[in-house]
């Protein structure tokens, strides 16, 4: 496959469950790297449903919008090095943008999603990506994500599109359904595998004594994920800062 279509098996290269490597509980589990991830986008595009579903195996039909921010945490295994991911639901909300710019800062990898069956919010995803990268580090992840992709019949943004936009911004790209679970998984191990490919070559550029100011980390070009087989991750936790449902 070329670089705009190549397929992703879910977990791919070393990602794996943590729950073989559990005998204790989960305070017996060594933490190597923590990655924050924050998920943003319009508001009602089914943030917090993807965020539940890949945290926690959930939907919920009442899921109402968030207010704040909140986080919750999945903990994972990649290339024998334990991972927690630590995934940042950002309010879409114009009026909370201002807030929630902060915890941009920090973030390795980014899911931008926008709902398939409203053309408006895949209008606003190239504002999203300016917000993020003038927050963000240079060598952030970003993943774009067109969710509800199960309403194939109310659809009205086509995939080449949004590959077409991924490719020129250097994004990675996946459709997902948070209601069927489709793509979720594979698209945040994705990211969480690509992080820990930018910081395993930091540290080592840093070690070898470089310069980390000129320091191209990847090369991430865009690309669709087209072959999806979720792996079973069983730690999850949840925490909320200074937000609520209403």
């Amino acid at each position: 496959m070329d670089q705009g279509t190549r397929g992703v098996g879910g977990g791919g290269g070393g990602v794996k469950a943590v729950k073989e490597m559990m005998n204790g509980g989960q305070d017996d589990l060594r933490i190597d790297y923590v990655y924050k991830v924050v998920v943003i986008g319009d508001s009602a595009v089914g943030k917090s449903q993807i965020l539940s579903r890949f945290a926690k195996n959930e939907f919920s039909f009442d899921s109402k919008s968030t207010i704040g921010v909140e986080f919750q945490t999945r903990t994972v295994s990649i290339n024998s090095k334990v991972i927690k991911a630590q995934i940042w639901d950002t309010a879409g909300q114009e009026r909370y943008r201002a807030v929630t710019s902060a915890y941009y800062r920090g973030a390795l990898g980014a899911m931008l999603v926008y709902d398939i069956t409203k053309r408006q919010t895949f209008d606003h995803v190239a504002r999203w990506v300016h917000e993020l990268r003038a927050h963000a580090d240079s060598s952030i992840v970003i993943m774009l994500i067109g969710n509800k992709a199960d309403l194939v019949d109310q659809r009205a943004v086509d995939t080449e599109d949004a590959l077409e936009f991924a490719k020129e911004q250097g994004l990675f790209f996946s459709e997902t359904s948070a209601l069927s679970g489709e793509n979720v998984e594979a698209a945040f191990f994705k990211v969480l595998e690509e992080i820990f490919t930018v910081v395993s070559k930091k540290t080592l550029h840093r070690s070898n004594g470089g310069d980390m100011n000129g320091f191209d980390a990847v090369a991430l070009r865009g690309s669709k994920i087209d072959v999806i087989y979720g792996s079973d991750l069983e730690i999850s936790e949840m925490k909320k800062l200074s937000s609520c449902s209403c």
